[in-house]
């Protein structure tokens, strides 16, 4: 019997995961980790903190599985992706991580406006502070780190580095290809924009192949023998994998705490004019492949602020009986751009807003109008993908917990006009990137691994005029929101 252990480290929690040798979730643990927020709206979180949990959470699901720890062969690791650390030679972060939805280095983004072309055309990136470029040249600024030599990293690499011991500085061309330091024709450091950022290109980790060794680890001792860490893809990228998503033209959501979506468009790079960005899915065994993504700030988190911020809901279910309560006339409209608009507006100055409220509106429809805008959202990044790939989307896969939203599922067939696969695993990440370690450890057969995804399938029902007029208003509050 041989086994995977997958770590999802995101923006809410840490996650560690058994994987068997047919592919199945044996044990699951979880554990949170404080989300930092100061009186400027600065989003941060404790790397130490994050890799504290990461060896707790791997010892705990190994402690509680009964299994022999020998029979564990590789490491896989999925994470946030544009959240950034920065950290000396032994090994101690300079700073909180700047999170991806933080966005702090908004000023420091507008001076490089007139470089927006260039960096679009290297890195396939939308300037935008969502990115680390900017996120380190504000901690340069910041922190002021000494002469002496740092290191930067997104999170994977934070974890790889300290997993090995210090040994290994490494991270993979997903992960690479978000920071808009990354050139991703030549998938190699652009000297050119860490020159315009003011980045030691020598402070950046080295770039692998998604299914490379990233180094060896036995969790701080814990183990008898270290384990290869075979398998490293961004969080969506590990979805988009994990979710089969192989072909060009396969398309997928991952809903946490904002959205993910991306298509596979294969082996060639493509320019998208419609507001998505263009990364490197994955490079495994030497081959390249390319997505098209679209991302939004907001998705589960709006069910969090429902319940923790406004108090209108107890658990995240109660929104699918509020909806159903609710005044099917009513025509409010929540554009949830709390720390801006991203795909495919990207306008980060802008915030939210209630739209079309009459004197009836009350609890129930603010809840149906937050559930809805995730569905708007979301259409918006599917329609743009369809004009850019010259497509016609026949399907989605979603994952993440809010597709399990019946209503919100629904709602996002019939905006989308296409056929939403709502997969029954919640944990694709995890999945994606337990299974590219398998594969690569020679545990499981690709073609096999793939065989058995199940989905609850919803097709779209609402009228075409209906869908108009839906649309139109939801197009309407976007234009009142961006003059």
């Amino acid at each position: 019997m041989h086994y995977i252990v997958s770590i999802d480290q995101s923006t809410q929690s840490t996650k560690a995961l058994l994987f068997d040798h047919k592919g199945n979730i044996v044990k699951r643990v979880d554990k949170k980790h404080k989300q930092i927020i100061n009186e400027l709206g600065y989003v941060s979180h404790d790397p130490m903190e994050i890799y504290r949990n990461t060896i707790e959470t791997v010892k705990e699901l190994i402690a509680t599985s009964h299994i022999d720890k020998n029979h564990i062969k590789a490491l896989g690791i999925s994470n946030q992706r544009e959240t950034t650390v920065i950290w000396d030679t032994y090994g101690k972060p300079l700073a909180d991580a700047v999170v991806w939805q933080c966005s702090r280095a908004s000023e420091i983004v507008k001076r490089y406006e007139a470089y927006k072309d260039e960096i679009y055309r290297i890195t396939g990136l939308v300037l935008s502070p969502y990115f680390p470029a900017s996120k380190m040249r504000w901690l340069i600024e910041n922190i002021k780190p000494s002469e002496g030599k740092y290191f930067f990293g997104t999170i994977d690499t934070w974890l790889i580095y300290c997993l090995t011991n210090k040994t290994s500085y490494k991270t993979d061309v997903s992960n690479a290809s978000r920071t808009q330091l990354f050139d991703i024709h030549t998938e190699t450091w652009s000297k050119r924009l860490c020159t315009l950022f003011g980045i030691d290109v020598t402070s950046l980790p080295e770039v692998c192949d998604s299914n490379a060794c990233f180094g060896y680890t036995d969790f701080e001792g814990y183990l008898d023998s270290k384990i290869p860490i075979y398998g490293v893809l961004g969080d969506s990228h590990a979805a988009l994998y994990g979710q089969g998503c192989h072909k060009e033209g396969q398309v997928k959501a991952t809903l946490g705490t904002g959205s993910s979506i991306m298509m596979n468009i294969g082996k060639d790079y493509k320019k998208s004019e419609h507001g998505l960005t263009t990364s490197l899915a994955w490079k495994i065994d030497g081959v390249t492949e390319y997505v098209f993504e679209g991302n939004i700030n907001y998705a589960g988190a709006i069910i969090s602020w429902l319940q923790n911020d406004l108090g209108l809901i107890t658990y995240p279910d109660d929104t699918i009986d509020a909806i159903y309560k609710s005044n099917i006339e009513d025509e409010t409209i929540l554009v949830p751009a709390f720390s801006g608009l991203s795909a495919p507006y990207w306008n980060e100055d802008v915030r939210a807003m209630f739209y079309g409220m009459s004197r009836t509106t009350k609890k129930n429809e603010l809840i149906k109008a937050s559930i809805e805008s995730i569905a708007y959202q979301i259409s918006d990044v599917l329609h743009a993908m369809a004009r850019d790939s010259g497509l016609t989307l026949t399907e989605v896969k979603t994952d993440g917990r809010p597709s399990k939203n019946m209503y919100l599922m629904q709602f996002l067939s019939d905006m989308a006009r296409t056929t939403v696969l709502a997969s029954a695993q919640e944990e694709l990440s995890a999945i994606g990137v337990a299974y590219l370690a398998g594969i690569t450890a020679g545990i499981y057969k690709k073609e096999e691994i793939f065989a058995h995804r199940q989905y609850e399938v919803y097709h779209c029902k609402m009228e075409m005029d209906t869908w108009k007029k839906r649309m139109d208003r939801w197009y309407h509050a976007i234009q009142v929101l961006l003059k």
